[in-house]
C-alpha cells in the first residue's frame, strides 16, 4: 500500500479513538532533502477544560492557544525548560485536546523523540503537513487492538489521583 499523509479530518474526532490509531503510524520529517521517520509507538492524551493534567484545564493562554486552534496542527511546547513536546492538536475547533508524541520505534520519551526529529518551536502551531516538513503517514499496517496496551499518563502528578490514574496513554510493544 501506498503511504498517505493523515489529513486534517482524521484528527477531529474523538481523542482517545485517534490516539489508538496513531500508533503504527509513522511520524516523518523532512530537513533539506532528508527524510527522518519512525513508527510511532507511544501517546498520551490531553482532553478538554475538566483534565487536570492538560495545559488547558484552566483555560486558554498564550502558551496553550492551539490546543483550541483547528486539528491537525502541532502544539509544541518547551518541558522543564529544556525539552520541546511535539502534540497533534484533536478534537472540533475550540474544545482543548491534543496528543501527546511519547515515543516512536527505538526512541522511547518525548524529549527525546523531539531531539531525534529535530523539532523545536518552530512548528508551534503550523499544519501537520509536507509543506511544513513534518506529519504522519499512514502506511497501512493495521495494530491488533489487542497489542495496544494502556495505562496512566506519565509526569502528571499535579493533576489529583483521578487524572493521575486515567488510562489515557497508549502503547505498542
Amino acid at each position: 500500500m501506498r503511504s498517505k499523509i493523515l489529513k486534517p479530518q482524521f484528527f477531529e474526532r474523538d481523542s482517545v479513538l485517534v490516539a489508538k490509531e496513531l500508533l503504527g503510524k509513522f511520524l516523518v520529517r523532512k530537513i533539506k532533502n532528508k527524510i527522518i521517520k519512525s513508527e510511532i509507538t507511544e501517546v498520551e492524551v490531553y482532553d478538554g477544560l475538566k483534565d487536570k493534567g492538560s495545559h488547558a484545564w484552566r483555560g486558554k493562554t498564550k502558551r496553550n492557544f492551539v490546543m483550541f486552534g483547528p486539528a491537525g496542527r502541532w502544539y509544541v511546547y518547551l518541558n522543564y525548560g529544556m525539552h520541546w513536546m511535539l502534540n497533534i492538536v484533536t478534537q472540533k475547533e475550540n474544545y482543548p485536546a491534543a496528543i501527546l508524541i511519547r515515543g516512536v520505534r527505538d526512541v522511547y520519551g518525548p524529549g527525546r523523540v523531539t531531539k531525534f526529529f529535530k523539532i523545536t518551536k518552530f512548528f508551534n502551531n503550523k499544519e501537520a503537513n509536507k509543506k511544513t516538513g513534518l506529519w504522519i503517514e499512514d502506511r497501512g499496517f493495521k495494530i491488533d487492538p489487542h497489542k495496544i496496551h494502556h495505562g496512566p499518563r506519565i509526569g502528571i502528578d499535579y493533576a489529583g489521583n483521578y487524572w493521575k490514574k486515567r488510562h489515557l496513554r497508549f502503547w505498542i510493544d
